[in-house]
């Protein structure tokens, strides 16, 4: 197969046979009910981000008329009728489980979630006591009349389309639109038990109760569940005079103006209402999607669970075995490099390196990259406190984060406040390394530096920190410390990358500047192994893959006699398993009870395998519009972590599925792996390993 016949998979089609997986997942009798709910929850909250980010560029892009090809091929005339019934067959399926398997599960444990059914008369005076003493104040009904300009709806908001009857009206059918409050109030109401048995009741239901309160003068005739998603993306223009901080600030405020992306109603709504909302909210009809009687499931995760034990059993963070309570963070890294795996090791290592450089008299200069700031940041108050003892610091804060703009706004203004030295965002590009560098004295005579790096796969944030699988590398090798003091220059210039002159990164593989290049050397080495008879093969850990130069390399090297393994979480546009393609490259994914989020890149190298981490994902706006950095692994021991952890991935039975593209049908699915004895479920295997190492 030549390569203008190389399959790609659609980047849209292939996120959502992700978040399929995770229905999966909440499919699983295997997995606690609570958990299972929580996957709901995410698998929810997942599909409301995408109509935001993804519909919009999918409705703009299939619109475009002629016949570009590189347009074309991402967004096929028939993308949006395949998305849609994609997502269709998903809420479908979505509704199944809810219904059929969760429901039934909560009501054998005593738990009875009202879904759709009549309340218990025990049960009507507090639903109405509940209603007038804490809901009715934030009720806001308003009378829809045609010809007036419409309503706002605000983005995902929950609301009702109320029809009213009012006798003494020639035409005495009214429409209204009623808030439902779930961001003042619980999104649900435990009620009083009885006997044995728990009850739980939506407040949207709390509402349908006590409709005729809110509307009197009228007799209700239904009520239905409608809501307005928007799109998200915000109109920064990338030029280089102004304060770009100013304008991300003014953006926000626009941000859930946008236009509709998606009018979800409930199934049950009538005919003459469907065509009153179509003409007054000034809808298309592909925007129109039916939904079900309750909208923004995500909240299920919020669900009050009255046993407290129908969740996964959490795994106590293990206290990495070096780190000492007794002795300085900087003494253990001066004496070996050292890896944590958070979220199974403490995240404290992490925040303890800041923490420590923020008091330490011989730290004198802090430098680190900050993409999405925890909402109470440990670090950035830590970084405050540094430059409050007179150190010099300096911190990189990406503003164009999406959906973190505004806490990384407010973060960046409070540090700048107390003295830290502020880069922000470069037009043009996000910075999306997590790099961190601390100058210290080796001693008080202050002669003599020694430099700390510090390299991630994940951003430094406390909060996903305690669920998002990554690695964090501390080193004091000089060759880390040196280039990374030349990022940083870099990144305090402001400049675009062409326009700074060439950098040295022999052993940072950065974007923009050699980290394409290095990644392609080091797949082009296993392909002349292999045509030479050697062994060869590749291991990559991503969250997506898309870029389509780097999947022709892999293909490439697929079709040289390469062993590709891949482990893709989300996208990948890769078609793996495609005679002439891809026959040698297998994709792997894995959803479990933490986010697989690590970035990993083994080569084998005929037996001399070299390893490397970093924050790139294999997407175009990753290795061509951001700048990342990945990192080699060269101590020995560390390298043997990475590898058995990989090999866990690679070996699960339990939580990994094989990503499988049916050319006939075009069809993507989640094949699981066959399962075998011993089952070998690969976070639970991580744990056990992390926790036998600090034993």
């Amino acid at each position: 197969m030549t390569e203008d016949r190389y399959i790609y998979l659609n980047r849209d089609l292939s996120w959502l046979s992700f978040n399929h997986r995770v229905l999966l997942e909440a499919a699983d009798a295997s997995v606690p009910l609570y958990s299972r709910i929580n996957f709901l929850s995410i698998f929810s909250s997942n599909l409301d981000e995408f109509f935001r980010v993804r519909m919009p560029s999918i409705f703009a892009f299939t619109n475009i008329p002629g016949k570009k090809i590189s347009l074309r091929d991402d967004y096929p005339k028939d993308l949006v009728e395949n998305v849609q019934s994609t997502i269709l067959r998903q809420q479908q399926e979505f509704g199944r489980i809810l219904t059929e398997q969760i429901l039934p599960g909560l009501r054998e444990k005593h738990i009875h979630l009202y879904y759709g059914t009549p309340v218990r008369g025990e049960h009507e005076e507090t639903v109405r006591e509940y209603f007038l003493s804490r809901v009715l104040s934030f009720l806001q009904p308003v009378l829809l009349r045609q010809g007036q300009a419409p309503i706002f709806l605000e983005n995902n908001a929950l609301y009702f389309l109320v029809e009213l009857q009012n006798p003494n009206q020639r035409d005495p059918k009214v429409f209204a639109v009623l808030n439902i409050p779930s961001d003042h109030l619980p999104r649900f109401l435990r009620l009083p038990q009885v006997g044995e048995e728990h009850y739980i009741l939506f407040l949207d239901d709390v509402i349908r109760m006590n409709l005729q309160e809110v509307f009197p003068g009228y007799t209700v005739i239904g009520a239905y569940s409608i809501k307005l998603t928007r799109d998200a993306e915000m109109s920064l223009e990338d030029e280089f005079t102004g304060d770009l901080a100013e304008k991300i600030e003014k953006q926000l405020s626009k941000r859930d103006l946008g236009h509709s992306t998606r009018f979800l109603y409930e199934q049950s709504m009538p005919e003459d209402a469907l065509e009153f909302v179509h003409e007054y909210f000034s809808l298309r009809p592909e925007e129109m999607i039916e939904g079900g009687r309750y909208h923004n499931l995500r909240d299920l995760s919020s669900l009050p669970d009255p046993t407290g034990s129908l969740s996964y059993a959490p795994w106590p963070p293990v206290q990495h075995r070096a780190f000492s309570h007794e002795r300085s963070i900087f003494s253990t890294v001066a004496e070996a490099e050292r890896m944590v795996h958070p979220p199974y090791h403490s995240y404290n290592q992490v925040l303890r390196f800041f923490n420590e450089a923020a008091i330490d008299p011989l730290v004198r200069e802090i430098y680190v990259t900050l993409y999405r700031v925890a909402a109470d940041s440990h670090i950035a108050n830590a970084l405050i406190s540094a430059a409050k003892n007179g150190k010099k610091v300096t911190v990189f804060v990406e503003l164009k984060a999406r959906f973190d703009e505004a806490n990384n706004l407010r973060w960046s203004k409070k540090m700048k406040a107390a003295g830290v030295r502020i880069i922000n965002s470069i037009p043009g590009l996000k910075v999306h390394a997590k790099v961190a560098l601390v100058k210290r004295w080796e001693d008080a005579s202050g002669t003599n530096w020694k430099n700390f790096s510090f390299l991630g796969t994940g951003n430094f944030n406390e909060t996903t920190g305690r669920f998002y699988c990554d690695h964090a590398f501390y080193s004091t090798n000089p060759a880390f410390s040196e280039e990374l003091e030349q990022l940083f220059r870099y990144l305090e210039s402001r400049r675009q990358p062409a326009d700074y002159g060439k950098l040295r990164f022999r052993n940072l593989l950065v974007s923009q500047f050699n980290l394409v290049k290095r990644f392609r050397k080091l797949i082009d080495r296993e392909i002349e192994h292999a045509k030479s008879g050697r062994p060869a093969r590749i291991i990559i850990k991503l969250n997506n893959l898309q870029e389509r130069d780097m999947i022709d390399m892999l293909y490439a090297a697929s079709n040289a006699g390469v062993r590709v393994d891949l482990i893709v979480r989300s996208i990948c546009c890769l078609a793996p398993g495609i005679r002439g393609q891809s026959e040698n490259i297998v994709v792997r994914r894995i959803v479990d009870r933490y986010l697989e989020h690590a970035r990993v890149f083994v080569f084998h190298n005929d037996g001399s395998p070299e390893y490397f981490l970093g924050s790139a994902d294999w997407m175009n706006r990753n290795l061509h519009r951001r700048i990342e950095v990945c990192f080699p692994v060269r101590e020995p021991s560390l390298c043997e972590q990475l590898q058995r952890i990989l090999d866990f991935q690679l070996d699960d039975n339990s939580k990994a599925v094989f990503v499988k593209f049916d050319p006939e049908t075009g069809s993507i699915s989640n094949e699981r792996v066959p399962p075998a004895t011993p089952a070998l479920a690969a976070q639970a295997a991580t744990y056990d390993f992390v926790r036998a190492l600090s034993e």
